[in-house]
């Protein structure tokens, strides 16, 4: 991934909010049997990722690929209107501003059972916590979640590296950074919020 040294970012509590807050990866493997991408919701353990596919997905055959997990966090349209400085000198563009942690690393499958049960309670629990009444996987009766237990595959992905590119108007001065924090609040497009709310706690940070 082209990283100007402006976006890298390195620091590991930026890349797990993204990841904790952006789960879906869109995960791409390539190897001798060809290129595939499959969107696999991954939650982090440690120096692995964790999920599941169907097992009647390809992906559960390809045990021991290399793998990137690519992780699409906010994003939007930047109007160089929003620049303060774009009013002074007019030398201003359009430009996108994203966040995005790529993971790459090697693909692990299983079918064990217990596995896949210890993989489903974590995954339940993270994601219904917060509601008035979160779903437990024993909710369901027992005899459908050992049917469904066996229709999927578990994937864990070994961490080996990191790269993560926040491309959140660093390059520019303080007050068109501020310009553009307000200009997505005002026009509040889907994403719009999000991506404001991201950009205002670096801004935050910077203080």
């Amino acid at each position: 991934m082209y990283q100007p040294a402006a976006f890298r970012e390195t620091r590991s509590e930026r890349i797990d909010d993204l990841l904790r807050a952006y789960p879906l990866a869109a995960l791409t493997v390539a190897d001798g049997q060809g290129f595939a991408v499959d969107h696999v919701p991954l939650l982090r353990s440690g120096e692995v990722l964790r999920g599941h596919v169907a097992r009647a997905n390809p992906l559960a055959q390809r045990d021991d690929a290399a793998v990137v997990a690519v992780f699409q966090g906010p994003q939007a349209y930047v109007s160089p209107s929003w620049y303060p400085s774009k009013h002074e000198t007019g030398r201003e563009v359009p430009t996108w501003n994203y966040a995005v942690v790529h993971v790459h690393g090697r693909l692990r499958t299983t079918a064990d059972p217990r596995w896949l049960r210890a993989l489903l309670t974590e995954l339940t629990d993270w994601h219904e916590a917060g509601q008035p009444q979160p779903w437990s996987i024993d909710d369901a009766p027992a005899d459908h979640t050992e049917r469904l237990l066996g229709a999927i595959t578990g994937v864990e992905i070994a961490i080996e590296r990191i790269e993560a590119k926040f491309k959140l108007s660093q390059n520019h001065p303080p007050a068109n950074r501020l310009g553009v924090v307000e200009g997505l609040r005002r026009r509040d497009r889907a994403g719009d919020a999000e991506l404001a709310a991201w950009m205002a706690r670096i801004e935050e940070s910077r203080t």
